[in-house]
């Protein structure tokens, strides 16, 4: 099973461009940015990384954020983030992007958008095919909202494909978001919203309702509502699914409690994801195996999950197809 899952050509939906931020990038930003105080040698920044709990990794993760000072920075973040992809035989990856912490972090639009577009460029000579979707980051409200989308549409880089909102959900209404929403999708975005993560199934009708949501970042907690469950397998709504982001950050217990099987007997569209890779020990062969083993699947049913994120994907027609039958010919 690991050698089928590492031949299937794989697509990953649901990443965020510094929660990828592995330990070999994360050494090269420390050491070119010492001022920011994380460990600059590879067996201190191992134990650094080590996921202890929830407040860690956000510990962690502004970490890195704060290392992100210019162009070079998110070229090295996009290209290590590539590099790993290739290696597991990752041939697409829709990016989440988000822009607000970096513009008020200090860093220039015209400085993200070159680091993006250069990493971009990188990775596809590793054989790996970049999208972004650029996200609101929800805590910090409708303000947040409104300059995301305007950073998105008045700059509008290559490559990007949908709209997207993120962060803590409690206490955090989606509806609150639905102009910035209904804007980007009239521009041509898709709407790609968090919800039902750490919330209950209401969070996840309120994305569908009130943001137009045509995926599901996460949605875990809809298996609690059958209505829900009824609609988003009747609709064809995909969910991007992280089963060990859902156990480190204890929405979980474990992957074999994970309701990732209730989804997929309910006919809804699951997609397998890593969300922070590094940070919670994650890989998307590791997810495929994880989810194999704990549901005792065989090689059709884990080439079922290849291909439901690549139709769950953005990619034109013509790619989908060609990958479509490449996993079909591995089973």
């Amino acid at each position: 099973m690991r050698s089928f899952v590492h031949a299937l050509p794989k697509v990953e939906l649901h990443v965020h461009l510094v929660g990828s931020a592995g330990l070999d990038t994360v050494l090269e930003l420390a050491r070119r940015h010492p001022e920011a105080g994380v460990p600059a040698e590879r067996a201190e920044l191992e134990r650094f990384y080590a996921f202890r709990d929830f407040d860690h990794f956000l510990e962690v993760y502004w970490a890195v954020q704060s290392m992100l000072k210019g162009r070079e920075d998110i070229h090295a973040l996009v290209v290590g983030l590539a590099r790993e992809l290739a290696r597991q035989n990752v041939r697409y990856a829709e990016v989440t992007v988000t822009p607000h912490n970096h513009l008020t972090d200090g860093m220039s639009g015209d400085d993200l958008l070159a680091g993006l577009e250069s990493g971009r460029a990188a990775a596809a000579e590793l054989g790996v095919d970049l999208a972004w979707c650029f996200d609101i980051p929800g805590e910090k409200g409708v303000v947040a909202g409104r300059e995301t989308l305007a950073f998105a549409l008045s700059e509008r880089p290559v490559g990007l494909v949908s709209f997207g909102l993120g962060g803590p959900e409690e206490g955090v209404g989606r509806a609150q978001f639905a102009p910035f929403f209904d804007a980007a999708r009239e521009a041509g975005l898709h709407s790609v919203p968090h919800a039902g993560e750490t919330t209950g199934p209401e969070t996840v009708w309120s994305a569908l309702r009130d943001l137009g949501a045509e995926r599901i970042g996460h949605g875990t907690s809809c298996v609690r509502d059958p209505a829900l469950v009824e609609h988003l397998a009747l609709k064809g709504i995909p969910l991007e699914v992280c089963p060990t982001s859902n156990v480190r950050t204890r929405q979980v217990t474990s992957v074999e409690e994970h309701p990732v099987r209730q989804m997929l007997d309910a006919g809804v569209v699951v997609t397998l994801n890593t969300d922070d890779p590094p940070f919670f020990g994650a890989t998307l062969e590791g997810e495929y195996l994880a989810v194999a083993t704990a549901l005792d699947l065989g090689p059709a049913e884990v080439a079922r999950l290849a291909e439901n994120a690549v139709l769950a994907s953005f990619l034109p027609d013509s790619r989908k197809t060609s990958l479509r039958q490449e996993i079909r010919r591995l089973v």
